[in-house]
């Protein structure tokens, strides 16, 4: 044995099923390891070739977000491991149990500029929370074996870098055993609970936003909701694990937000913030603030915080349950009746009667995907509209996962993710949300999946613009620039490819193409023609954002003639809540 097959043995141990990645010689050793285990249906590893690195990182993340299990992504020396780094920093900051080899340049070699030199022990530091250099084969296992340990236990990305004359060499160290630890269950302090009853009876308006720390919760949380009559609002990460089978839910707040979210929580007296880390600020409240989490660095990091408490959700409401009384519904009744009243208008207004309308409402889309996709089906969102809109109208179920970018917020994401996914649950719909920004940036991708026939499903939002991005230049006070791009035909790229594809530009055959998509065998793709003016307006429009808007719209006029100003008002005008 040498020390590549060592460390693919080690990684077998350890449940790993397949690696992402690109062969290069200095990963051949550990290629070839991986070869002689016969792939996952013998009990090995299977090498999932992908045509980009950063989408094996990617991969690699949404796999272990999806699972909660180990997943591997590999590199090459110099470029080809550096590709991984923005993969690997979604990894990092998702909380996805990722390990990364990145195989250097010959050991002799390092230190004197040579082909391809790069030193990955230290440019992964940052994304990482343990990073090594294997120099010796009798160093190597107890270095991949605290790499295993430091990706599983902390849901965070490990990286080893190793010289294809290391990872070749005779292996001489032995290889320790690996038996997985249990995660520990973080209970609150018994003060902590005293003080969090009292304050909690003692208020007469209580809201919640809840996050991704959430999950496992569910029931938990929404029978807390009912003592306390309050709403529930979350953020996107949280969408998964509590908007499904929730009468209390009131939406979103942030960029993304929809509903009454914002209102409620500025209009309670108690904000109890559950497993989130919502970086926005601005969009959180003035307001008397509980947040809850397993993580104490976090605690008052975005909000002043009167009451930090690290503890697991679930114990933390397990034990406040029988302690809190019963709470008057006066509050939460007004907030969810403000909740439907914005749901129908305008988020509802994009989704009725609009079938007749060119360009098509992106909404419509969206609204559609969610009625025709799986009960169980996994969505990747690109970076930017396909989060508003996948947050706005895919409905989680308890049953789908919503994944992406959330907290990275790196374009491209979707196409890779949907391979990890798919990958790994094969017995899945997998479906890819993709801007045409997004899938462009890469779009080599299709080959992977078309190369491995995956039966992934690319539905692209093609409005020939970056639309985030042109937003905030409006919000910003600037007209838009550099955002556009000419129109590209991704159904005719993906049919060359061996695609089953359909482009899209009337409204009527929306349902029927994608329904088609989804009951086709191996890769599909549809290509939709957007609203380029269609924009995402938050829960809650602040003065500066509308002096922003109005002196970029009054630039547009003097640039480019009003026409182009009544277009977008023309596609925007449902938007505008009305009383």
């Amino acid at each position: 044995m040498n020390v590549a097959e060592q460390l693919v043995q080690q990684l077998v141990d350890a449940g790993v099923r397949r690696i992402y990645g690109i062969v290069g010689d200095s990963l051949n050793p550990i290629v070839e390891a991986v070869r002689k285990t016969g792939g996952s249906a013998k009990g090995g590893i299977d090498w999932v070739h992908v045509r980009h690195e950063e989408a094996a990182a990617f991969s690699a993340a949404a796999e272990a977000q999806l699972t909660g299990e180990l997943a591997v992504c590999a590199g090459s020396c110099g470029p080809g491991n550096m590709h991984l780094i923005n993969g690997l920093y979604d990894a990092h900051r998702s909380g996805a149990p990722v390990l990364a080899i990145a195989s250097h340049i010959p050991s002799v070699q390092i230190g004197s500029d040579f082909f391809q030199e790069t030193h990955p022990d230290r440019l992964f530091t940052e994304c990482a929370s343990y990073c090594e250099l294997i120099s010796t084969a009798q160093q190597a296992p107890r270095v991949i074996n605290s790499a295993i340990r430091h990706a599983s236990a902390l849901d965070d990305v490990a990286v080893i870098t190793i010289s294809s004359d290391v990872s070749g060499a005779k292996a001489v160290a032995p290889t320790p055993v690996y038996v997985p630890a249990r995660r520990a269950v973080i209970a609150p302090n018994p003060e902590d609970l005293t003080q969090l009853v009292k304050l909690l009876n003692d208020s007469k308006k209580v809201a919640i936003f809840a996050g991704l720390g959430v999950e496992g919760a569910h029931d938990e949380v929404i029978a807390l909701a009912d003592k306390l009559k309050a709403p529930i609002g979350h953020s996107l990460r949280g969408k998964d694990f509590i908007q499904y089978d929730n009468p209390f839910d009131v939406g979103m707040t942030g960029l993304l937000g929809y509903g009454a979210a914002a209102e409620g929580m500025k209009d309670a007296d108690v904000l109890l913030l559950l497993g989130t880390d919502f970086p926005y600020n601005q969009f959180l409240p003035d307001t008397l603030t509980v947040q809850v989490d397993s993580h104490p660095e976090k605690l008052g990091r975005r909000t002043d915080v009167s009451f930090p408490v690290q503890a697991d959700v679930k114990p933390l409401v397990e034990a406040l349950l029988p302690l809190v009384k019963e709470h008057d519904d006066k509050f939460l009744k007004a907030t969810v009746k403000r909740h439907a009243r914005i749901m129908n208008a305008p988020v509802g207004s994009y989704t009725r009667n609009v079938e007749h309308m060119k360009p098509i409402h992106p909404e419509y889309v969206a609204h559609v995907l969610n009625e025709v996709a799986d009960k169980d089906a996994i969505f990747t969102a690109d970076t930017g509209m396909c989060n508003v809109w996948t947050a706005r109208y895919i409905d989680p179920l308890g049953t789908r996962r919503l994944i992406g970018s959330f907290k990275h917020g790196s374009m491209a994401n979707a196409l890779p993710m949907a391979i990890g996914a798919q990958v790994s649950h094969p017995g899945r719909q997998v479906i890819s949300v993709s801007g045409d920004g997004g899938l462009s940036m890469l779009l080599g991708e299709l080959v992977t999946a078309r190369m491995h026939n995956l039966p992934v499903k690319v539905v692209v939002f093609n409005n020939s613009t970056l639309g985030m991005v042109k937003l905030e230049q409006y919000v910003g006070g600037l007209p838009d620039f550099g955002t556009d791009v000419h129109d590209v035909n991704y159904a005719g790229v993906a049919a060359a490819m061996g695609f089953h594809s359909r482009r899209v530009d009337d409204a009527k055959d929306i349902r029927e193409a994608l329904t088609e998509a989804l009951q086709a065998d191996g890769p599909a793709l549809v290509e939709v023609l957007t609203d380029p003016n269609a924009l995402s307006l938050p829960p809650e429009i602040k003065g500066e954002m509308l002096i922003g808007f109005a002196t970029a719209m009054s630039k547009v006029v003097f640039n480019r003639g009003a026409g182009e100003v009544v277009s977008m008002a023309t596609s925007n005008m449902r938007n505008i809540p009305r009383p």
